[in-house]
């Protein structure tokens, strides 16, 4: 995916989530090829995308998130969303129309470091399990609202995952971690004890 789409007019609509500091951006094509996603929780971190260092410049914005085909974007606690999300869509539609690409995909990207970051142990087969649940029931959901969770390990019981983009410090993802995700795994997964989320 070299090039953005050109001869395509780009609609931008947003969509709220469950987390009230973050703002789903949909575009009306693919900005990221499917099975990736870029967190920025910084500006320094956004070493391959132009559009999040732009995004950035604004004083409230305090992460960008971009997969498929949306863009998360997180704000501070004092400014809201009446205030600014159209001049933030604006700015990311000008910029696609300019035939700019909202990941350069040539260029490096700082992985996100993750806390407790040991050498990781052979994938298991019960590790495939996992990540195959979390991939076919829980993936989608927290997609839809915004984020994405990924399989970190699973040790003495307890299952860790990543959580990104609208999922990131939301008040609600505990209680989805919780009720939802931990529950399902425990029920299809009887070896798992506990879910916790680590930060991305």
């Amino acid at each position: 995916m070299s090039e953005a789409v050109t001869n395509t007019p780009v609609n931008i609509y947003f969509e709220s989530n469950p987390n009230p500091n973050t703002l789903k951006f949909v575009a009306n094509f693919m900005l990221v090829p499917e099975g990736t996603n870029f967190d920025y929780p910084s500006p320094e971190r956004a070493t391959n995308s132009e559009l999040a260092q732009e995004l950035f410049t604004f004083p409230f914005v305090k992460g960008v998130f971009v997969m498929s085909n949306f863009i998360t974007v997180s704000k501070d606690e004092t400014t809201e969303w009446e205030e600014i999300r159209d001049g933030i869509k604006e700015h990311i539609k000008a910029y696609l129309e300019s035939g700019k690409l909202a990941v350069n995909l040539s260029q490096p990207y700082a992985e996100p470091k993750q806390e407790n970051d040991a050498p990781k142990a052979p994938v298991s087969d019960l590790d495939e399990n996992i990540k195959g649940i979390l991939d076919e029931y829980i993936r989608p959901a927290v997609e839809q609202d915004g984020g994405a969770i990924d399989f970190h390990s699973f040790e003495d019981g307890k299952v860790k995952v990543v959580l990104q983009g609208a999922c990131s410090g939301c008040p609600s993802s505990t209680l989805t971690l919780k009720t939802g995700i931990e529950n399902l795994l425990k029920r299809m997964v009887p070896e798992v004890k506990e879910v916790e989320a680590i930060n991305g």
